[in-house]
Formats: C-alpha cells, structure tokens, sequence
C-alpha cells in the first residue's frame, strides 16, 4: 500500500470545493481583491479562534515573522536570539531587517529553543527572543521569559495555529508572533497566506502600517514598511476552512496517538527503541510527527522510500552551519542537541487524510526495516 507523505487534496472534497468556489465568485463579484472585506473577516475569526486580541493578515508566513520583529523594535544592528533547529525563514526573517541571529541550543525532548542555551547569550545587543513552536508543539515561553526578563518574546508560531501551551493559546503568549498559512500547514490556503497575533493595540496599529509601507493613510508615511498586503481570495479560503480547523487538529492528534501505540506494540517508545517518537504534549498540534532514529535515519528513509511510503527530514542542516551565516562563526559542535537533532529526525506521515490501515502500513515498513538490521 503506498502511503504519500502529504496529500494536498485532502481537505478539497466536491463539498469543499463547491463552498471555496462560491466564496470565490462573491470576490470576482465585488473585485476587492486585495485586503477585501473577506480579510476583515477573517482577522475577526482568527482572533475569536485564537483567544487574542488582534490578528492582522498578511502575504505569508516568512513577511509575518518580519513584521512581527519590526513591531517589537527590533532595528539593523540589534541581537536576535533564536534556534538553530528550525525552517530558514526563522533566521531569514531577522537577517531581512539588519538584525544579527544569534543561534542557540534546543530542548532535546520538546525541539523548541533551550532557555538555557539562550541565558548563555543575551548581551545588551539582544532586542528579542524568537521561540519556534516547532513541529506544532508549544514552546516553554515560561522558562524564556524567566531568563528574557524584559526582552521582548516574538512567537515563530508557523506551525501552531490552534496549539494551547499551559500558559494559554500559542500566539498570545509573547508581544506578538507570525504564523504561517502555506499549503501544507494545519491551515492552509491555496496559496501564499500569513498572519500576525498580538494582545497589545498598540502593536497591532503599528503592523497595520507597516504592512502597508509604513503608512497608516494612503500617501502618507511614517516609516518605510513593506508591500505584505493579504489576497482576499486566500482569505476566503481560510474562511472556508477555519470552522474545520479543530477536526484537522483532531485527527492529527489521533494519528500521532496511534503511531505511538503502533511504535510501542515493535518495541519503541520516546526512551527508548531504535526508533523514537516524539514526547506527548496536551497541547500539540502535531503538524509534523516526527521521530528520532540514531544512526540509521537516512537507511530507514529509503528503505520506506522503496516501499512508497513517503517521510520527510525537517531539518538536515541546522541554522548555524547553514552556508549563508558562515560569517557568524558558527561550528560543528557548538550546537550539539541541534545537530544531532539534524541527524537523527525523521517525519512520518501525519495530515487529517491518513488512514489507520496507511499508519499500520508506515509502522509495518519500519517494523520490516528493524528485522533487517537487527
């Protein structure tokens, strides 16, 4: 049975898409095709969502990151502190506005960024911290904000739309954060779409501006900002999609669950096995299931590979000894639960469309691979 690492039509049914296609003619309609008033809309239903006080849409994921920064005060020549284990855009988004990214060490257990690896590297250059809820799991902004004292936290919440970490609702937990709606995240639109969180009015004045090059009237402005106005037909495709978001997340929740049982039934749990699924999180929204396979990653991807069954690295490289930032001096070493993190993680099929008999299939062919090897 093959199993596709990603389906892109899960969630486009006849159904689905005779209710995309109507909201689509209301735009071709009134022709408000950029920040038309489904845009409102949804930054309405997206703060209701998400237990925050203001959304404001934006292009993508990567240009939210930016404005999210910006809105925090972060200028060229100031220190941001952030992962090293985490998508590019993480970094690429400080490096845009003349900020340095400093990279630090991530918690083993949970991937997200270490606040004791980031206690070791504030300085009196360091305008932010920039946690990653990574893979969908809530990043400990309490401990962060413990070492951060009064530096501002900026959420890289790309991948958590609808994750709840202890403290309350990702997106509501630092001054403000960006989230990403790519195609292949737990919500996305059919095309490049993003959005920017924050309790503070003030701040989601400032981003309202600076999304509109800097100008809070037509022809007037402030600063210079940025071209990273929404598309209202992908408004209207989030819209359609929202009201399913919990489902989507309940059904990646209950995949991760019964990956976990099917892994234990072959001898491998999160402590121990040749293979390692990640920890439990009450609050994870699970856009990645991602184990940890030491020594062997690579072999046990194309063994799934021969058997078409699809999996993913997310992330090879770490940031730090990317090509790009060689002039900050990063080495191998510095970073070790990063880089062995690089090594060793593997991605196992996880969106709402995965069947049961599909996950019993992926485990069947890990549980084949480790006959073999052992």
């Amino acid at each position: 049975m093959a199993v596709p690492f990603f389906d892109i039509r899960y969630n486009l049914g006849e159904a689905e898409k005779v209710q995309l296609l109507e909201r689509w003619k209301g735009i071709l309609d009134h022709g408000g095709f950029i920040n038309g008033p489904e845009v409102q809309e949804l930054e309405s239903a997206l703060a209701s969502y998400l237990g925050v006080n203001h959304v404001v849409a934006c292009s993508n994921g990567s240009d939210a990151l930016v404005l999210a920064l910006r809105a925090a005060g972060v200028s060229p020549g100031d220190e941001v502190i952030l992962p090293a284990f985490t998508f590019f855009a993480t970094a690429g988004a400080v490096s845009r506005i003349g900020a340095t990214p400093v990279f630090a060490d991530i918690d083993p257990d949970s991937y997200c960024l270490s606040a004791d690896s980031v206690a070791e590297l504030i300085t009196n250059r360091t305008r932010a911290l920039l946690p990653v809820h990574l893979y969908g799991r809530p990043a400990d902004i309490s401990a962060l904000q413990t070492v951060a004292k009064d530096i501002p936290i900026v959420e890289d919440s790309a991948q958590a739309v609808g994750a709840v970490a202890t403290e309350g609702p990702c997106g509501g937990l630092g001054l403000v954060a960006g989230f990403s709606c790519f195609p292949t995240k737990n919500l996305g639109a059919c095309g490049d779409a993003g959005f920017v969180s924050t309790n503070d009015s003030q701040v989601a004045e400032h981003l309202r501006c600076l999304k509109e090059h800097g100008g809070g009237r037509q022809y007037y402005h402030d600063e210079v900002g940025f071209n990273f106005r929404h598309d209202t037909l992908q408004a209207a495709a989030l819209l359609s999609r929202l009201p399913e978001l919990p489902v989507y997340n309940a059904a990646r929740a209950e995949g991760a669950e019964h990956y976990t049982q099917l892994l234990a039934e072959i001898g491998c749990t999160e402590n121990d096995g040749p293979v390692r699924p990640a920890s439990k999180h009450l609050g994870h929204v699970w856009h990645q299931f991602v184990c940890r396979i030491p020594g062997q990653r690579n072999e046990l991807r194309a063994f799934l590979q021969e058997r078409q069954i699809g999996s993913a690295v997310y992330y090879p490289l770490p940031l730090h000894l990317q090509p790009c930032f060689t002039h900050l001096g990063g080495t191998s070493g510095q970073l070790p639960e990063s880089e062995r993190a690089a090594q060793e993680v593997l991605a196992l099929p996880i969106y709402p469309g995965v069947t049961s008999e599909q996950r019993e299939e992926v485990v069947a062919g890990i549980a084949a691979f480790l006959g073999c090897k052992v």
